[in-house]
């Protein structure tokens, strides 16, 4: 890590996200804060934080390529399109944040651990109250089945983290978000790093000179600060 620049926390700059690491890839910088000013900076130019517990320094990422999703674009499998109609989900937006992220830090089935921790949690809840980071709450009655949080700045949204208590819940959280930004004109939904399950909803990877090029354009003048209201999807 000879080569990763340490960043102070009194001075909110960052290095070129071209200029991160290829092993681990994306790896960036080290240090700086969590502060509000800190977050707001670093996705207005396409870096995120990733790290694995608050007793350690804070990493700053910016892999290559990207996992992105066009609004309106999610893959609805039969079985999901079926689950729509019938699962009896109500969705909401901005409704209950801090339990979505509380739920989202929770352990896995697997047993793994987490990355959001009680200081990313308090970080990103401020940039809630702020009114830059967002949730999506799937219900079933008055309990919190599945939901995601992420940020917005501009016409992108930057996806953080989901999570699903029934079958599904995450993947409508999603379905629900895409179409109600495709409806407010977003470009682009950030989905950080691909996975398995992330491609069988149709998030495609984007080389990263493609993703910050897209990001360098992204009016922030044009941020839909929160609370949002959901008035577009397909359960709810």
């Amino acid at each position: 890590m000879s080569d990763i620049v340490l960043l102070a926390p009194e001075d909110v700059a960052f290095p070129a996200p071209e200029a991160a690491l290829k092993h681990p890839n994306g790896l960036l910088a080290v240090g700086g804060d969590l502060t509000s000013d800190w977050l707001l900076t670093a996705y207005a130019e396409g870096i995120f934080p990733w790290y694995e517990s608050d007793e350690g320094p804070i990493l700053w990422w910016s892999p290559d390529p990207r996992a992105v999703l066009k609004p309106g674009g999610l893959h609805v499998s039969r079985s999901l399109a079926k689950r729509i109609r019938n699962c009896g989900f109500n969705v909401t937006m901005d409704n209950s944040f801090t339990e979505v992220v509380s739920n989202c830090a929770a352990p896995r089935r697997t047993g793994s651990g987490t990355w959001i921790t009680p200081r990313m949690q308090s970080a990103y809840t401020q940039l809630h109250r702020l009114g830059y980071a967002h949730s999506v709450e799937v219900w079933m009655g008055e309990q919190l089945v599945g939901g995601l949080y992420g940020v917005s700045l501009g016409r992108m949204f930057f996806a953080e983290s989901m999570f699903s208590r029934e079958r599904d819940a995450s993947k409508i959280a999603l379905r629900n978000l895409s179409i109600q930004l495709e409806s407010w004109g977003f470009s682009l939904i950030d989905c950080q790093v691909m996975n398995e399950h992330l491609r069988s909803l149709g998030v495609t990877e984007m080389p990263r000179p493609a993703f910050l090029s897209l990001v360098r354009a992204n009016d922030l003048a044009a941020t839909r600060r929160g609370p949002w209201r959901l008035e577009a999807g397909d359960a709810g």
